[in-house]
């Protein structure tokens, strides 16, 4: 199984959004519709305040009839917010998310955040193992 630092570094793109608590939920969907992107990390400064989603929008706002261009991203993020280390493997990320049914998980070291990790890129890395394994065999069994 591969890391999360070798997963990180095998995206294109390593960019995390980010956004501020005080942002309005229109400037987050906005940012994540531009993006394309399913998450931001909300951040105060360099501390890790949340995470908001389109499932936290969809939720908290279109369901219950408010305005996004009223609501700020504080209102409506979780706070508590389950991250791992770069030397974890794709197998306990995906475990986590499983057991805690969310779908984004930050990446930590020492204190800083330094990436994010999506349940697509545990899936990629898991076809991609899987593939490899699957050559190997067909490799053995041709002799």
């Amino acid at each position: 199984m591969a890391t999360v630092a070798q997963i990180l570094s095998s995206k294109p793109d390593r960019t995390v959004h980010t956004i501020s608590p005080a942002a309005t939920v229109y400037d987050a969907v906005k940012q994540m519709a531009d993006k394309n992107v399913g998450a931001l990390v909300v951040l105060e400064g360099e501390k890790v305040a949340g995470l908001v989603t389109e499932r936290d929008y969809a939720r908290k706002v279109v369901l219950m009839s408010k305005s996004s261009r009223d609501i700020p991203v504080s209102e409506i993020m979780t706070t508590q917010v389950l991250y791992v280390g770069p030397e974890r493997t794709s197998e306990e990320c995906m475990a986590l998310m499983t057991q805690n049914r969310f779908r984004h998980l930050p990446v930590m070291e020492k204190g800083k955040l330094v990436g994010l990790v999506s349940i697509g890129d545990l899936v990629k890395d898991v076809i991609s193992e899987q593939r490899f394994l699957i050559e190997q065999l067909q490799h053995y069994v041709a002799g």
